[in-house]
């Protein structure tokens, strides 16, 4: 076998009948790569149709845990957090993963649907799965797909609201709470400070490095890696209670570690106390848990990314500074977060009621003046008029 790596990505290289043939096989794995190269040899020497239609009964033949196995291998070579994948691809193999790809079909995947939904499984969570499981089925899959899409089956439907923003009551709690645990956790309240004022998701603020962060000059902080390429590398500006916040743990910092180098992670490694800088902090809801119940809060650490679109949005900042805070990359997906409360709407509907009182009272001044300047110019140019 001739495949060598390029980027994380495998080619190969090989002769055959005097030609050369090289090409990248879109493989992450040294193991599927090779499978690709000899695929290709196969198509080569005897033909494509003969081939295709081989793969293809191969290939209905394999359990879908088999498949999910196989798939997972490319998947984690290729994405740096393959947590999704395996989590979904889990559920799959755990319901359907003896059957055999050919034996999955249309009904099928709607009992699964079913049956995750008496699992008490979220309707997003099922649609990813199912998402998966389809493809895992290839070309049969695809046929699949688009006969479910027109039945309007394949997605289930997804509640309006998919989170909440908390009260500044609430919030007011949580940071209270998160103050009392910094002694215990110290990344808890900077965190928590990331969250609420710069809006960024849990995998970014985990990663956050502090070289990504300006504290005397720009005072502002650039993303990193992100869900959404529109997410990547934004500028936020840091506002007064961030600033302080990433202040005081670069103080609390440099007295844990001796100094703080550009590369080391802002959250760094170990719970409850940081202990190593050069990883990140795996997670912060085991004391986020904790804080949310002393605080009397009902909600998740992601909620407070929705929180502060929500406030944003009521102050009457455009979508494009929501974006360009949130990183989302459509309107309908910033709809879906700015959970605007009654008040603000009512606010922003009274608002058009005065400024049309407004303007119906200044063209009522008008219409006033110039009858009176009618009445005026009538009762002066009158008596001229009968003189001559």
């Amino acid at each position: 076998m001739s495949v060598f790596l390029i980027n994380k990505t495998y080619h190969y290289n090989f002769q055959l009948n005097g030609r050369r043939y090289k090409a990248s096989t879109k493989k992450g794995s040294r193991q599927a790569a090779e499978a690709v190269e000899r695929t290709m040899r196969l198509r080569l020497e005897n033909g494509w149709d003969d081939v295709n239609k081989k793969e293809a009964r191969e290939a209905a033949r394999r359990t879908v845990a088999e498949a999910a196995a196989e798939f997972l291998v490319e998947y984690k070579a290729k994405h740096r957090a393959p947590t999704f994948a395996v989590y979904a691809l889990g559920h799959v193999t755990r319901l359907v993963g003896t059957k055999m790809i050919s034996e999955i079909t249309i009904s099928g995947i709607k009992r699964y649907q079913t049956d995750r939904l008496g699992e008490s499984a979220a309707p997003k969570t099922i649609n990813d799965e199912v998402q998966l499981l389809v493809r895992l089925c290839g070309d049969q899959g695809e046929l699949m797909r688009q006969k479910m899409k027109r039945q309007k089956s394949l997605k289930l439907k997804l509640p309006q609201s998919c989170g909440k923003a908390f009260t500044a009551e609430e919030k007011t709690r949580m940071i209270e709470q998160a103050r009392s645990h910094m002694t215990r956790s110290p990344n808890i309240f900077p965190a928590l400070a990331v969250a609420l004022n710069a809006g960024l998701r849990d995998k970014e603020s985990r990663e956050l490095r502090w070289e990504q962060i300006d504290l005397v000059d720009k005072k502002t902080l650039v993303v990193g890696k992100s869900k959404t390429d529109a997410g990547a590398g934004r500028i936020i500006p840091l506002n007064g209670a961030l600033l302080d916040a990433l202040t005081a743990h670069a103080a609390w910092y440099r007295r844990r570690f001796k100094e703080i180098r550009p590369e080391w992670y802002v959250f760094a490694f170990g719970q409850p106390r940081p202990s190593d800088p050069t990883r990140h902090a795996t997670t912060f809801k085991t004391v986020w848990r904790t804080i949310r119940a002393d605080a009397k809060v009902v909600g998740r650490w992601h909620d407070n990314r929705h929180t502060l679109v929500t406030e944003l949005a009521e102050t009457g900042a455009g979508d494009e500074v929501i974006m360009g805070i949130a990183g989302h990359v459509s309107r309908q997906m910033l709809s879906r977060y700015s959970h605007v409360r009654n008040e603000a709407k009512r606010k922003a509907l009274e608002e058009i009621y005065t400024r049309q009182n407004a303007a119906e009272a200044v063209a009522r001044g008008k219409r006033e003046t110039l009858a009176q300047l009618d009445a005026a110019t009538s009762a002066n140019v009158g008596p001229s008029l009968a003189v001559q």
